[in-house]
C-alpha cells in the first residue's frame, strides 16, 4: 500500500468548504441535511452538495459525505435517493457508521469508496480487518486510541487509517453520545 498523507478538512458549511479548498486541503468531509451525526450544524443543502463536489473536483480536491448515523429499515429508500444525485455528480466516498448502510451502499453504488466512521468504535485489528473485508478502504479508529494502538492496527491490517489531529467536544467514547450535537 502506498504511504501518503491526505490533509482532510471538516466542512460544516459552504463557507468553511471554500476556505478548506482555498487553503489547500486534499479532501473535505461534509454532511447534508440527512443521515449525518451533526444534525444541528448548518450543513449543506442538496444543491450545495452538488456544487461543492463540482467545485472541489476543479481543484483536485476529493469530497467525502458523512452518512454516519444509524438508519432504520424503512429509511433505506431515502438513503438511496439522497446519495444517487451525489454519486452521479462524482462524490468520492461515504463515511458510514451503520453496517446495514455500508452493505447497502456497497451494493447500490459499487464505485463509491467506503470509509468506516469513528462512530463504529474501531479499536483493534480484528475490527479493521473485518471492515476491510466488508469493502472499506479506510477506517477512522476510535479517537481514544494511542499512537501505538493505531500503529498496531496498521502493522496487522493493510487499510488506510484516518486519524483526528484535533480534539473533540464529545465526552463519551468516540461519538457514542449526543453531547457534541447538543453543544452545537
Amino acid at each position: 500500500m502506498e504511504k501518503r498523507v491526505e490533509l482532510l478538512a471538516p466542512c460544516g458549511s459552504y463557507e468553511s468548504f471554500l476556505a478548506a479548498v482555498r487553503a489547500g486541503a486534499d479532501a473535505v468531509y461534509l454532511g447534508g441535511k440527512a443521515f449525518g451525526a451533526r444534525a444541528y450544524a448548518e450543513n449543506f443543502s442538496d444543491k450545495e452538495l452538488i456544487l461543492a463536489i463540482n467545485q472541489a473536483h476543479l481543484f483536485g480536491v476529493r469530497v467525502y459525505l458523512t452518512v454516519n448515523t444509524l438508519v432504520k429499515e424503512q429509511e433505506f429508500p431515502a438513503v438511496h435517493d439522497y446519495i444517487l444525485p451525489l454519486y452521479e455528480a462524482g462524490l468520492d466516498g461515504v463515511i458510514v457508521q451503520d453496517m446495514g448502510v455500508l452493505c447497502y451502499i456497497k451494493r447500490s453504488f459499487p464505485e463509491l469508496k467506503l470509509h468506516a466512521s469513528t462512530q463504529m468504535t474501531i479499536t483493534g485489528a480484528y475490527g479493521a480487518g473485518f471492515l476491510r473485508d466488508m469493502g472499506c478502504e479506510r477506517i477512522v479508529p476510535a479517537r481514544e486510541l494511542s499512537l501505538e494502538e493505531i500503529k498496531a492496527i496498521r502493522r496487522e491490517v493493510p487499510i488506510e487509517i484516518e486519524a483526528f489531529v484535533h480534539g473533540a467536544k464529545c465526552y463519551c467514547y468516540s461519538g457514542q453520545c449526543l453531547m457534541s450535537s447538543m453543544i452545537d
